[in-house]
């Protein structure tokens, strides 16, 4: 038996990839503890696993909330100014706490989300191995690969790679606050400078949620990195109550913005006037940004809930209109259903212009976005068989990339031998 720590932020399109793989370890035998804000404990618990909380004083109970509120406002480089100053602050927390609590219970290997990957220089520090899990868009650095906050098209030819170095170049800029803390604490605690950003996930494995059909083509991926599909499951996700007999049978249209940026209320009504005149049923889920009854009237009379049970109505949905998470995209795909994005600011850009490259949706930046442009993408995805057919294609890659169970295959092979697992590709 191992006891597995999970560095994950306390958000809930994180952890809903994070939870599934430690219960997946969890029934395999293993001891599992979530190590992260108090605000992901109740998930924790709901999942069964054990928690233990950093970030007392700086994260106290709630503050997750209130940071999404004042994120959900905020859009494009605003929006992503903040959340590098909240990145900035987390790692802080977790360089000063997590590992006097990883030593004190015990843990011998973690699973570090891609996002907090200072969660490496942690286990780094205390000399036990860890593998990296990206549940987001996979933000390994390639000069042929647009940087995940763009929504730059891949353009393999030596201008696009010009364009592309040129990005990271900003976006390194961008996060050099992040980086400055990192870099700080591998001084204090005397270990190695990091040659790159690439060189802060794990050499033993980095597994990705992410089906390979869903990447731009890829040429520079460490041999260690693995494209296993989602791990979307029920565990430690709360169904919200929904009133199904409302549901009129009609053609179904889900539309989500996240439960992070979706206060811009002003969107949910152009999607509504986009579809009003629609032979469909539109339902809106405002993930927690306002209650339905705060929203003016709107255009055709959709259904609009606080929140919904988004893996059981995309089992129904015609076509979703999304603001391109990591997570709502692959469940959309895990059901064959084609999209409209519209993505809104951080990897959501770099997000859905994947699926829009990968030929099942296509993408209206929100500061483009008009009823007019809304409804021609809306009626070119609706009626252009590619897009469902696509979207079909890239359900059966879902299908056999292997999902929870060949990730955590992986990560035991770690632990096991202590040496990295090659992808099947270089087997």
């Amino acid at each position: 038996m191992t006891h597995f720590g999970l560095i994950c932020p306390a958000l809930t399109g994180h952890l809903n990839t994070m939870l599934p793989l430690g219960k997946e370890l969890q029934r395999r035998g293993h001891l599992v503890t979530l190590v992260s804000k108090l605000d992901a404990e109740s998930k924790a618990i709901t999942a069964g696993l054990a928690f233990k909380a950093i970030g007392k004083s700086e994260f106290p109970l709630g503050s997750t909330a209130d940071s999404l509120a004042q994120l959900g406002k905020l859009s494009d480089r605003e929006a992503l100014k903040y959340t590098v100053a909240l990145l900035k602050k987390s790692a802080e927390a977790l360089f000063k706490e997590a590992p006097a609590v990883v030593k004190e219970i015990g843990v011998d290997a973690l699973l570090v989300d891609q996002l907090y990957s200072e969660g490496g220089t942690v286990a780094d520090y205390l000399g036990i191995p860890f593998i990296t899990v990206c549940s987001a868009v996979a933000l390994n650095r390639e000069d042929s690969i647009p940087p995940y906050i763009t929504s730059w098209r891949y353009i393999p030819s030596l201008w696009g790679r010009l364009r592309n170095q040129l990005g990271y170049r900003l976006l390194a800029r961008v996060a050099a606050p992040v980086t400055a803390v990192t870099d700080t604490y591998r001084q204090t605690w005397k270990l190695p400078a990091l040659a790159g950003s690439n060189a802060r996930y794990s050499q033993l494995a980095q597994i990705s949620q992410q089906p390979a059909e869903l990447a731009f083509p890829r040429k520079e991926l460490p041999p260690c990195f693995h494209f296993t599909g989602p791990y979307h499951t029920a565990v430690g996700r709360e169904v919200p109550d929904f009133s199904y007999e409302q549901l009129t049978g009609k053609p179904l249209i889900y539309a989500s913005l996240g439960t992070i940026q979706n206060r811009l209320t002003g969107v949910f009504q152009q999607i509504a006037e986009a579809c009003a005149d629609l032979d469909a049923q539109l339902v809106i889920s405002l993930g927690g940004s306002a209650k339905p009854s705060d929203l003016p009237p709107l255009a055709g009379s959709p259904l609009v809930v606080e929140y919904a049970p988004q893996l059981q109505l995309l089992k129904k949905a015609t076509l979703a209109i999304t603001h391109g998470g990591m997570n709502t995209v692959l469940e959309c795909l895990n059901n064959g259903v084609p999209m409209v994005a519209i993505p809104i600011t951080n990897d959501q850009p770099g997000i859905a212009s994947r699926v829009v490259w990968a030929g099942c949706g296509e993408a209206i930046p929100v500061k483009k976005l008009s009823v007019a442009k809304l409804q021609a993408a809306i009626h070119q995805v609706l009626t252009k068989a590619t897009y469902k057919e696509n979207a079909v294609r890239l359900q059966s890659a879902i299908h056999r990339a292997g999902g929870v169970t060949q990730a955590i295959d992986i990560v035991e092979q770690v632990v096991a031998t202590g040496e990295p697992v090659l992808s099947r590709a270089d087997d």
